[in-house]
This record gives C-alpha cells, sequence and structure tokens, in this order.
C-alpha cells in the first residue's frame, strides 16, 4: 500500500492551491486520513485529519478557516485545498494513513506515508 501525492508548487501569499493524496490502494474499514507539514528542522505538524467512516473533519489551530480536507465521491482521493496562503505555509505536505483513532493529528498516530510534497508561498 502507498500513499501519493499530488498539487504541490510555487504560489504567490493569498493565493490557492489543492494537494490530492491517493488512497485507493487503502483497504482498511475504517480509517483516518490526515495532512501534516514540515519545514526543515523543526518537528512534522499535524494540520487536518479526516474519518473514513463519516467524514468528520478535524484542525489545527494554524490553518482553520483557511485549509480545507475532503474525500473525493468515491473514497479514493483526499483533497486539502489551501486558501489564504501564507509565506509561513511554506513546508513540505504529507498525507498519512492508519486505523482510525479519534482524529489525531501526532505524527506517531500514523504507519503509512506518502513521500511528501513541497508548497512554496512567496511573492
Amino acid at each position: 500500500v502507498q500513499l501519493v501525492e499530488f498539487g504541490g508548487g510555487l504560489v504567490q501569499p493569498g493565493g490557492s492551491l489543492r494537494l490530492s493524496c491517493d488512497v485507493s490502494g487503502f483497504s482498511f474499514d475504517d480509517y483516518d486520513i490526515a495532512w501534516f507539514r514540515q519545514v526543515p528542522e523543526k518537528e512534522r505538524e499535524g494540520i487536518a485529519v479526516i474519518s473514513s467512516s463519516d467524514s468528520t473533519t478535524e484542525y489545527a489551530d494554524s490553518v482553520k478557516g483557511r485549509f480545507t480536507i475532503s474525500f473525493d465521491d468515491t473514497k479514493t482521493t483526499v483533497y486539502l485545498q489551501l486558501n489564504s496562503l501564507k509565506p509561513e505555509d511554506t513546508a513540505v505536505y504529507y498525507c498519512a494513513a492508519d486505523y482510525a483513532n479519534l482524529l489525531r493529528l501526532a505524527p506517531t498516530d500514523y504507519g503509512l506515508w506518502g513521500q511528501g510534497t513541497q508548497v512554496t508561498v512567496s511573492p
């Protein structure tokens, strides 16, 4: 099973991007999919998570109101819509998956990770 992220790139402050995570190979019946981000020399930060069972979501305060996590209709892709981007949102963004666990946002709660995609917010 492999997670693959798409959609990173360079965007100006105030702009938008949509990241995608292919979860089609994930066969658990009930699982959480989360997005994390990391900048050099800092810990990986959990920013959004969604439940496969009912699509409930949780967000970190740093992105609440600006980012949105969602499934596509077939639940084979998880999206992260990034709006009102700021330079401090620059990071490598990762999706991660594991058995359902109360929508936690700690990296240690996830065993399956994608390779990451770079998002750079700069004029």
